[in-house]
């Protein structure tokens, strides 16, 4: 590595000796093409003031095509004791005899100078604009690369990146979460990879600048005997992480480090976007939550209360009135108070159900299952009110396999059938049939009731929603069964609709993945 830096450090001492080199051979040359020409004009006869003019000429030249702004001056001299030398009266001497080349001489001298230093002006106007250009295109780019970023790890790379392009130097990125500065990222500039950027001493500087959101390290007065200059990558007083860029022999000049800036802005607020994007989502997830606690509450204090009074009240009435009640009365609050706490016992296992699927705590445990026989289960646990309707089954095949959790499906089938029951008169058609279509099973629940309105479909399978529909002991639902039914089939992998029944009535359909038909 030590003999790697001398080489570069010596290659560059080069560079610095070459320019002005150049710069004197490029004179000399101009001078001496200025003067060839000057003496055709003297042979052609031309006045001297033309050929004063072809060595301003030169001088404006050589103002253009050197780096030192020095040349320029000393060409306008030399300019002038060459003219005074090859083309004043004596010739090939310094001196001269007309007073009036005092005046000459001091004009040409000025003009020169004035012409070199305008020209010179206009060059490094015309080097600044092209910097200032440079500058907006890879800040636009750097912006517009960010932008398409969602992910701080890949807004730090893309920086990185773009800082490797620009500096030609190894880049060090140290990304912070939650307060503290994470294990170093090395993006190096060339196919050599640095082993002395990530040493305890260089992450003890990142971490000083970290702290104290200031510069350190290479080229500043703090803990300057680190190989990079590390800056903070922050906005205002928060700091999102460090970088550290390794500066060997040759230090930033002013404009790189305005363009380095620049860009590590660019990445800081892309950071902060990032984070900024992501606390309104966990807040509008948050506000969500909230809502459906609400109204959860809500529906709880609303409506249980009716089913609870009237168990309270049967119950009551049990206690006050039990020895003088006939049998027949006896059964019917025993009815009543069976079917207000089934309703409560669904409601409470379609919450948990709902709960531990949307939280994403439910595991499939999926198995081949014979569909007749997963609905035959939830026919014999739907509501009791089922005898008064007339409930019928049919299938494309008489074996009809599908790859579900049994448990799960026969939930969503129960709710089904029940929304059928609670929301039609009685005497009304329930039919359940099932089919293939391509590799999947498709279920349908139909029912010939009074239908579901159109502008009612779109969320009838929202947590919570009951439109204004009621059944028929006036008792509205919480609205928990079709948003389960959804979530399960969802999970399976399978979709679940609704549509009309034509010729009236109500149609709910979902799909589940199928396994290979068994034939017999």
């Amino acid at each position: 590595m030590e003999k790697t830096y001398e080489m570069t450090q010596e290659t560059h001492l080069q560079e610095k000796q070459i320019a002005p080199l150049r710069d004197i051979c490029v004179s000399v040359l101009v001078l001496l093409l200025a003067t060839l020409l000057g003496y055709l004009f003297y042979i052609v006869g031309f006045t001297e003031a033309n050929i004063i003019t072809v060595y301003i000429l030169g001088v404006v030249i050589l103002s253009v095509i050197t780096t030192n702004r020095f040349c320029s001056l000393v060409a306008s001299v030399v300019s002038v004791l060459v003219f005074n030398f090859f083309f004043t009266v004596p010739r090939f001497t310094f001196r001269f005899v007309d007073p009036g080349y005092y005046v000459t001489f001091l004009i040409m001298f000025f003009a020169s100078f004035l012409t070199g230093t305008l020209a010179s002006r206009l060059k490094e106007n015309a080097a600044q604009s092209a910097r200032a250009a440079f500058r907006t295109k890879i800040l636009f780019e750097t912006n517009q690369l960010l932008q398409k970023e969602h992910e701080t790890h890949d807004v730090i790379a893309a920086t990185a990146g773009q800082l490797t392009k620009l500096l030609k130097k190894d880049i060090v990125m140290y990304p912070a979460k939650n307060g503290i500065l994470q294990e170093p990222i090395l993006y190096p500039a060339g196919e050599n990879v640095p082993d002395d950027l990530l040493t305890e001493k260089e992450r003890g500087t990142a971490e000083w600048t970290f702290q104290n959101n200031k510069h350190a390290g290479a080229t500043t007065d703090t803990l300057a005997g680190a190989k990079c200059l590390y800056l903070a990558i922050r906005v205002n007083e928060h700091v999102y992480g460090v970088v550290g860029i390794s500066i060997n022999e040759r230090p930033l000049d002013s404009f790189e480090n305005s363009v380095l800036l620049a860009i590590l802005g660019e990445c800081a607020l892309a950071i902060e976007n990032i984070n900024n994007e992501k606390e309104k989502e966990a807040a509008a997830i948050l506000a969500k939550n909230e809502q459906l606690r609400a109204n959860l509450l809500r529906a709880i204090s609303h409506d249980l209360r009716t089913p609870l009074t009237s168990i309270s009240g049967n119950a009551s009435n049990l206690i006050s009135n039990y020895q003088r009640m006939d049998d027949d009365s006896l059964t019917q609050i025993f009815t009543d108070i069976y079917d207000d706490s089934m309703w409560l016992i669904n409601l409470v296992e379609n919450l948990l159900a709902v709960t531990r699927i949307e939280e994403g705590r439910v595991n499939l445990n999926g198995t081949a299952e014979l569909m007749d026989e997963v609905i035959t289960e939830a026919l014999k646990h739907v509501d009791r009110k089922s005898k008064d309707h007339l409930i019928q089954v049919s299938s494309e095949s008489e074996f009809l396999l599908a790859q579900i959790d049994a448990k799960l499906i026969v939930q969503v089938i129960i709710n089904l059938v029940d929304n059928a029951i609670k929301y039609t008169p009685e005497g009304s058609e329930i039919e359940i049939y099932t089919c293939e279509r391509g590799s999947m099973v498709e279920v349908s629940v139909s029912d010939n009731g009074p239908g579901i309105p159109d502008e009612q479909k779109a969320r009838i399978f929202d947590m919570f929603y009951t439109g204004a529909n009621k059944v028929a002991d006036s008792r509205r639902s919480l609205g928990l069964g079709l948003s389960l039914c959804k979530s399960i089939i969802t999970a399976h992998g399978g979709t679940i609709e609704v549509k009309d029944h034509e010729p009236k009535g109500t149609t709910f359909t979902f799909t589940l993945p199928g396994i290979v038909k068994c034939e017999v």
